[in-house]
């Protein structure tokens, strides 16, 4: 299978994920600051929309048919 295939099935796998799952959220650690005994941090929460993965999945179809008109 062609590179454009691999990523194209690996799209449609994450965008149906994303789609049963009805999104996804996640928490990503930006800063911290010790200053001695003291220490702050901030994080920064996120969703990952079920429309994303619907993109996803029309993208990894269309990867996929163009990595079959190639070969």
């Amino acid at each position: 299978m062609k590179p454009l295939g691999i990523l194209g099935v690996i799209l449609i796998v994450a965008g149906v994920v994303v789609l049963a799952l009805k999104g996804v959220s996640y928490t990503k650690d930006r800063d911290t600051v010790s200053v001695g005994p003291v220490s702050v941090s901030a994080e920064q929460k996120g969703f990952v929309s079920p429309a994303v993965g619907a993109v996803a999945v029309v993208a990894g179809l269309v990867l996929v048919a163009v990595g079959r008109r190639r070969a």
